[in-house]
Protein backbone atom coordinates (compact mmCIF):
# COMPACT_ATOMS: atom_id res chain seq x y z
CA UNK A 1 0.00 0.00 0.00
CA UNK A 2 1.12 3.27 -0.86
CA UNK A 3 2.38 5.47 1.97
CA UNK A 4 1.36 9.40 2.10
CA UNK A 5 3.76 12.30 2.45
CA UNK A 6 2.67 12.28 6.07
CA UNK A 7 3.71 8.92 7.06
CA UNK A 8 7.33 9.05 4.78
CA UNK A 9 8.12 12.22 6.61
CA UNK A 10 7.17 10.65 10.43
CA UNK A 11 9.48 7.76 9.03
CA UNK A 12 12.75 10.02 8.26
CA UNK A 13 12.28 11.60 11.54
CA UNK A 14 12.12 8.31 13.43
CA UNK A 15 15.55 7.29 11.13
CA UNK A 16 17.57 10.56 12.09
CA UNK A 17 16.45 9.91 16.06
CA UNK A 18 17.48 6.28 15.96
CA UNK A 19 20.98 7.10 14.18
CA UNK A 20 21.57 9.77 16.62
CA UNK A 21 20.74 7.44 19.63
CA UNK A 22 23.21 5.08 18.10
CA UNK A 23 25.54 7.94 17.74
CA UNK A 24 25.82 8.94 21.20
CA UNK A 25 25.55 5.48 22.46
CA UNK A 26 28.95 4.93 20.63
CA UNK A 27 30.41 7.96 21.52
CA UNK A 28 29.63 6.69 25.49
CA UNK A 29 31.25 3.92 24.58
CA UNK A 30 34.40 4.92 23.76
CA UNK A 31 34.59 7.37 26.43
CA UNK A 32 33.95 4.05 29.71
CA UNK A 33 36.58 2.29 27.28
CA UNK A 34 39.36 5.36 27.22
CA UNK A 35 41.76 4.21 29.95
CA UNK A 36 41.91 7.50 32.58
CA UNK A 37 45.39 9.57 32.39
CA UNK A 38 47.60 7.90 34.68
CA UNK A 39 47.84 9.44 38.09
CA UNK A 40 51.24 9.70 38.18
CA UNK A 41 51.45 12.20 35.11
CA UNK A 42 48.22 13.91 36.54
CA UNK A 43 50.34 14.34 40.07
CA UNK A 44 53.44 15.78 37.94
CA UNK A 45 51.63 18.45 36.16
CA UNK A 46 49.63 19.87 39.69
CA UNK A 47 53.16 19.59 41.07
CA UNK A 48 54.47 21.68 38.02
CA UNK A 49 51.89 24.75 38.78
CA UNK A 50 51.26 24.22 42.71
CA UNK A 51 52.91 27.68 44.60
CA UNK A 52 55.54 27.56 46.18
CA UNK A 53 58.70 28.09 44.12
CA UNK A 54 61.43 30.40 44.90
CA UNK A 55 64.72 31.50 43.89
CA UNK A 56 68.06 31.23 46.31
CA UNK A 57 69.18 34.53 48.17
CA UNK A 58 72.46 32.61 49.55
CA UNK A 59 73.51 29.42 50.78
CA UNK A 60 74.23 28.80 54.66
CA UNK A 61 75.10 25.39 54.93
CA UNK A 62 73.97 21.47 54.07
CA UNK A 63 70.57 22.06 55.73
CA UNK A 64 69.77 25.65 55.89
CA UNK A 65 69.17 28.02 52.73
CA UNK A 66 67.51 31.50 52.46
CA UNK A 67 64.83 31.95 49.66
CA UNK A 68 63.61 35.59 48.32
CA UNK A 69 60.11 34.85 48.99
CA UNK A 70 57.16 37.60 48.35
CA UNK A 71 60.13 40.70 48.81
CA UNK A 72 61.58 39.27 51.58
CA UNK A 73 64.49 36.97 52.23
CA UNK A 74 63.47 33.99 54.59
CA UNK A 75 65.64 31.37 56.16
CA UNK A 76 64.54 28.09 55.72
CA UNK A 77 65.51 25.06 58.60
CA UNK A 78 65.53 21.77 56.14
CA UNK A 79 62.65 19.61 58.16
CA UNK A 80 63.70 16.56 59.54
CA UNK A 81 67.60 16.17 58.51
CA UNK A 82 71.07 17.63 60.39
CA UNK A 83 73.84 18.00 58.42
CA UNK A 84 77.62 18.88 60.18
CA UNK A 85 78.65 22.30 60.97
CA UNK A 86 80.37 25.06 59.02
CA UNK A 87 78.97 28.42 60.11
CA UNK A 88 77.76 27.69 63.79
CA UNK A 89 79.45 30.17 66.35
CA UNK A 90 82.45 28.45 68.85
CA UNK A 91 82.05 25.36 66.86
CA UNK A 92 84.99 23.86 64.72
CA UNK A 93 84.00 23.16 61.06
CA UNK A 94 82.85 19.38 61.24
CA UNK A 95 83.88 16.45 59.28
CA UNK A 96 82.03 16.20 55.95
CA UNK A 97 80.51 20.01 56.97
CA UNK A 98 81.51 21.50 53.52
CA UNK A 99 81.42 18.33 51.47
CA UNK A 100 77.75 18.37 52.40
CA UNK A 101 77.00 22.01 52.21
CA UNK A 102 78.40 21.42 48.72
CA UNK A 103 76.22 18.89 47.73
CA UNK A 104 73.24 20.98 48.83
CA UNK A 105 74.63 24.16 46.58
CA UNK A 106 74.83 22.23 43.74
CA UNK A 107 71.96 20.36 43.27
CA UNK A 108 70.11 23.20 43.54
CA UNK A 109 72.18 25.12 41.15
CA UNK A 110 71.22 22.03 38.71
CA UNK A 111 67.60 22.70 38.78
CA UNK A 112 68.31 26.28 37.96
CA UNK A 113 68.54 27.69 41.60
CA UNK A 114 64.66 27.52 42.64
CA UNK A 115 63.23 25.20 44.91
CA UNK A 116 59.87 24.16 46.17
CA UNK A 117 58.44 24.70 49.75
CA UNK A 118 56.28 22.11 52.01
CA UNK A 119 55.31 22.69 55.22
CA UNK A 120 54.48 19.67 57.43
CA UNK A 121 51.69 19.35 59.42
CA UNK A 122 53.09 18.03 62.29
CA UNK A 123 55.85 20.50 62.33
CA UNK A 124 56.10 23.98 63.73
CA UNK A 125 56.12 26.55 61.28
CA UNK A 126 59.41 28.13 62.49
CA UNK A 127 61.86 26.70 64.87
CA UNK A 128 62.96 28.64 68.20
CA UNK A 129 65.65 30.75 65.42
CA UNK A 130 62.92 31.89 63.68
CA UNK A 131 63.60 30.14 60.56
CA UNK A 132 60.70 28.53 58.50
CA UNK A 133 60.55 24.63 59.14
CA UNK A 134 60.33 22.97 55.27
CA UNK A 135 60.46 20.46 53.16
CA UNK A 136 62.37 21.29 50.10
CA UNK A 137 62.11 19.76 46.73
CA UNK A 138 63.87 20.17 43.62
CA UNK A 139 63.01 20.75 40.25
CA UNK A 140 61.86 17.32 39.02
CA UNK A 141 59.90 16.75 42.47
CA UNK A 142 62.83 15.56 44.38
CA UNK A 143 62.22 15.74 48.46
CA UNK A 144 66.16 17.01 49.11
CA UNK A 145 65.23 16.68 53.03
CA UNK A 146 65.56 12.87 52.41
CA UNK A 147 67.96 12.60 49.55
CA UNK A 148 70.68 14.30 51.89
CA UNK A 149 69.85 11.45 54.45
CA UNK A 150 69.76 8.56 51.95
CA UNK A 151 73.15 9.66 50.64
CA UNK A 152 74.82 10.12 53.62
CA UNK A 153 74.74 14.07 53.70
CA UNK A 154 73.01 13.98 56.45
CA UNK A 155 71.34 12.62 59.72
CA UNK A 156 68.07 11.58 60.20
CA UNK A 157 66.91 14.46 62.97
CA UNK A 158 64.25 12.88 65.47
CA UNK A 159 64.32 15.21 68.18
CA UNK A 160 60.92 16.84 67.05
CA UNK A 161 57.64 15.26 64.96
CA UNK A 162 57.33 15.16 61.54
CA UNK A 163 55.04 12.95 58.91
CA UNK A 164 57.64 11.64 57.22
CA UNK A 165 59.89 10.63 60.11
CA UNK A 166 60.08 6.69 59.30
CA UNK A 167 60.91 7.21 55.83
CA UNK A 168 63.85 9.54 57.08
CA UNK A 169 64.80 6.67 59.51
CA UNK A 170 64.90 4.03 57.51
CA UNK A 171 67.12 6.19 54.52
CA UNK A 172 69.37 6.91 57.70
CA UNK A 173 69.97 3.40 58.69
CA UNK A 174 70.23 2.27 54.84
CA UNK A 175 72.88 5.12 54.64
CA UNK A 176 74.68 4.15 57.89
CA UNK A 177 75.14 0.57 57.20
CA UNK A 178 76.27 0.99 53.68
CA UNK A 179 78.70 3.51 54.65
CA UNK A 180 77.98 6.15 52.61
CA UNK A 181 79.11 9.68 52.42
CA UNK A 182 79.80 10.77 56.04
CA UNK A 183 79.23 7.69 57.25
CA UNK A 184 82.37 6.50 55.58
CA UNK A 185 84.23 9.18 56.52
CA UNK A 186 83.62 10.06 59.92
CA UNK A 187 82.86 8.67 63.08
CA UNK A 188 78.93 9.94 64.06
CA UNK A 189 78.42 10.16 67.85
CA UNK A 190 75.11 8.26 69.22
CA UNK A 191 72.81 10.17 71.16
CA UNK A 192 69.98 8.65 73.92
CA UNK A 193 66.95 9.47 71.10
CA UNK A 194 68.15 7.28 68.68
CA UNK A 195 69.59 9.48 66.57
CA UNK A 196 73.58 10.80 65.91
CA UNK A 197 75.44 14.10 66.10
CA UNK A 198 78.71 15.25 64.55
CA UNK A 199 81.62 15.94 67.30
CA UNK A 200 84.42 15.60 64.99
CA UNK A 201 86.27 18.15 63.34
CA UNK A 202 86.86 18.81 60.04
CA UNK A 203 90.86 17.85 59.97
CA UNK A 204 90.12 14.49 61.25
CA UNK A 205 87.95 13.85 58.44
CA UNK A 206 89.18 10.09 56.42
Amino acid sequence: MPTSPTDQLRRRRRGRVKRGLALGLAICAGLLAKPPAPLEASVHKLNQFQPGSYTIAYYVDGDTIAVNMNGQVQIVRFIGVDTPETHKPNTPVQCFGPTAAEHTKSLILRGGGRVRLRADPLSTNRDRYGRLLRYVYLTDGTNLNELKIRQGYGFFYPYFPFSRMADFSRAGNQARLERKGLWGHCTPTPTTDGGYRMEQPLNQQT
